[in-house]
């Protein structure tokens, strides 16, 4: 998250994305034209049942590596009391490390560890690591029994997981952490100046003088990851253009970007950023400084997910009372209520782990009741299983799971990211451009379909097909 790139275009292609280990290629360069039989025998080999459905064999060691960012890696730790209370004698090495491709992609063709949260920015590219067979499937994991015998896994999952780690008609990534993003603001804030949260930009054009008013920037954003500011303008063009301009997007259609209804709803975000309604030095702040900006009172309003609260605890004033809304509709949108959620944080089990067993046995303590409940209680997100925040009391979790309960039935999705590592890198670059005011919508919509336009006419890239 099979391809007849030559070794060539793939190195340039990788290397253009940032892919490749230096100082030598490692990742690419080993992995090219690998199949299925370089991969080792793994550690499995005890009998399998129902409650050891991978085999996993005692005296064994499982090498897991957590992606330390947001989330924090608590959760993780508690996993590993979850495996061991079934798995006594067998060890878990877990280490946590925000440089997931720096420290993970030069051993993927020789000694990966077993499982990895490819997550953070600097994470390993999903299409190369899959075109590259890199990674396992994982469908195998789909079908096992849950860690608590009520059912198959794929029975358990929330919507849109098992379909946004699916690639090339294979599941390749588990996507733990279900997300749902949005507007944060200061209910507390608001209740002290009687400000209503906007459901429109209409409505949030009009409520921005007096924001403004009372020495508070209306909007704050991460000018720094282009990824962050891509999540609005994304979830703009679905709540636009409706459900299938997107699709058409991820499937490289002629002329996707030019759909009816693009270009006004993204009129939108350049007004917002002509009318100076942005906290001034907000394209030089990254997630955590754009974060604290709000927490400081600074702004009034910040997109992002349901990770927030976790990431700034140790900086959330007691008095903040940090409540997600759902993004604003434009008028006449197509997709009105629209609601961007869904399963994020991959996690991968490279093509030569030696304990794929263990890792794959690991991932089913992860989705147990007890594992993402304790993921919904110490990160105050959801975790990719039903149910998992049902006990949790938690303000911002609980307006999460308000919005979710009026959600619509298709929520917002785009794919072409996780497709087309340069198509991706190129979106990220163009979205800090519009929030930044380098670009307007319109300019942005016409370079983001001639990328497009690019990336469908170049016969050395494997296209992927979005179904729904």
């Amino acid at each position: 998250m099979s391809n007849d790139l030559t070794r060539r275009t793939v190195l340039r292609r990788a290397a253009a994305a940032g892919l490749l280990a230096t100082p030598a290629a490692g990742l690419l360069s080993a992995c090219a034209g690998s199949s299925s039989d370089d991969k080792p025998a793994d550690n499995g080999g005890a009998a399998k049942s129902n409650d050891n459905p991978f085999g996993v064999k005692d005296g064994t060691t499982v090498k897991v590596v957590v992606f330390d960012g947001g989330l924090g890696t608590d959760y993780a730790k508690k996993d590993v009391e979850i495996f061991k209370a079934k798995h006594a004698n067998v060890t878990v090495n877990q280490s946590a490390t925000q440089k997931i491709k720096t420290q993970e992609q030069p051993k993927m063709a020789t000694s990966p560890s077993d499982l990895i949260n490819n997550s953070g920015a600097d994470n390993m590219d999903t299409s190369t690591l899959i075109n590259e067979n890199a990674i396992q499937p994982l469908d195998d994991l789909l079908d096992a029994p849950t860690w608590d015998g009520t059912g198959k896994i794929r029975d358990v999952l929330l919507p849109g997981t098992i379909n946004d780690g699916t690639f090339q008609g294979k599941f390749y990534t588990l996507k733990y952490a279900y997300t749902v993003w949005g507007m944060w603001y200061d209910a507390a804030l608001f209740e002290k100046n009687s400000w209503t949260a906007p459901k429109t930009w209409d409505d949030f054009f009009a409520l921005a003088p007096k924001i403004k008013a009372a020495g508070v920037a209306p909007f704050v954003y991460d000018g720094v990851h282009g990824y962050y500011p891509r999540w609005h303008i994304m979830a703009t063009v679905w709540n636009a253009a409706g459900k299938q301009a997107v699709v058409d997007i991820d499937n490289l259609k002629p002329d996707a970007w030019k759909a009816d209804g693009i270009l006004a709803g993204l009129q939108n975000i350049e007004k917002m950023v002509k009318d100076q309604l942005i906290l001034a030095g907000s394209s030089a702040l990254n997630h955590t400084t754009s974060q604290q900006a709000h927490l400081d009172g600074k702004a009034a309003f910040i997109q992002l997910g349901t990770w927030y609260k976790n990431e700034m605890a140790k900086t959330l004033p007691p008095t903040f009372k940090l409540t997600l809304s759902n993004y604003w509709d434009v008028a006449g949108a197509k997709a009105p209520g629209a609601v961007y959620a869904g399963a994020g944080e991959d996690w991968v089990v490279p093509a030569k782990a030696a304990n794929a067993a263990g890792a794959k046995e690991y991932l089913r303590a992860m989705l147990s009741t007890e594992g993402a409940g304790a993921f919904a209680s110490l990160t105050k997100s959801l975790a990719s299983v039903k149910g998992s925040g049902d006990k949790v009391d938690d303000t911002a979790l609980a307006s999460a799971n308000a919005l979710m309960k009026n959600a619509p039935a298709d929520l917002i999705s785009f794919r072409y990211p996780d497709f087309y590592a340069d198509y991706d890198k190129e979106s990220q670059n163009l979205s800090e451009d519009l929030m930044a005011g380098r670009v307007d919508a319109a300019g942005f919509v016409t370079k983001m379909q001639a990328i497009a336009d690019k990336v469908s006419k170049d016969p050395n890239v494997k296209k992927q097909t979005r179904t729904n």
